[in-house]
């Protein structure tokens, strides 16, 4: 039986740096992927190929790079919210939330993924849509969802909390490495993480995540095989 896991983020390029090999075995085993982004990533730094763009010409362009990451990782389909990229904190947060409660009681997905609460890097666009959906899932609102991941950060894992689901990126690396440079406008971003694509840098091997809520329960403690674990 087919099962759904949205993952849900703040600019195209996240879900690519984070999840791609899950997203992509996902895929390949039979479940529905889907993806959720705040924003069309419109006020991203920008390399030099692309640096004359204004911030809507580059909002257009990074939503067709990220059409071509999603084929390549095996989204079944990408959503854009459309807030504006760098200022998510001050969108109201009612209204936001109950966007994201429209979105995933369209979809009905049995788990969704997002950031941790310290966006991973502190960033504030990542901090916003971590609270945002773990407000929509927490808020009995969303009745499919039986499971909500963080993202591991250092900050999670110092504070003991450890990943449920870890993924050994090794064998997925051409695959990942092509949807990263799918994302081309940001490539100068993506290099200074990952280098130059050619190998995959041990450091970002693992793609590892926490299960921050499940059924009630706040960081069950357990490891598992993947997310739909217990879920029938």
């Amino acid at each position: 039986m087919s099962r759904t896991a949205a993952f849900l983020f703040a600019h195209p390029d996240d879900e690519t740096f984070l999840c791609a090999s899950l997203i992509s075995r996902l895929q390949r085993s039979g479940d529905r992927t889907i993806l959720l982004l705040a924003t069309r990533g419109d006020a991203g730094k920008k390399n030099g190929a692309v640096s004359h763009l204004s911030n809507e010409e580059l909002g257009a362009l990074r939503e067709q790079e990220m059409e071509r990451a999603a084929a390549i990782i095996g989204l079944q389909e990408v959503t854009h919210l459309g807030y504006p990229d760098g200022k998510l904190k001050e969108v109201d947060e009612t209204s936001f939330v109950n966007r994201v409660i429209d979105y995933l009681n369209d979809r009905k997905p049995d788990v969704a993924v997002t950031f941790p609460e310290d966006g991973g890097n502190f960033h504030p666009d990542h901090m916003t849509i971590s609270k945002i959906v773990t407000a929509a899932v927490l808020s009995g609102r969303c009745p499919s969802v039986q499971k909500l991941y963080y993202v591991a950060s250092d900050t999670l894992l110092q504070s003991g909390r450890l990943p449920s689901v870890t993924i050994d990126t090794e064998q997925d690396w051409p695959m990942k490495a092509e949807a990263l440079r799918a994302h081309q406008s940001q490539i100068y971003a993506i290099e200074r993480y990952f280098g130059d694509l050619r190998e995959l840098p041990e450091n970002r091997r693992l793609e590892s995540f926490v299960l921050a809520w499940e059924r009630g329960v706040s960081y069950p403690s357990k490891a598992e095989a993947g997310l739909f674990d217990g879920i029938n």
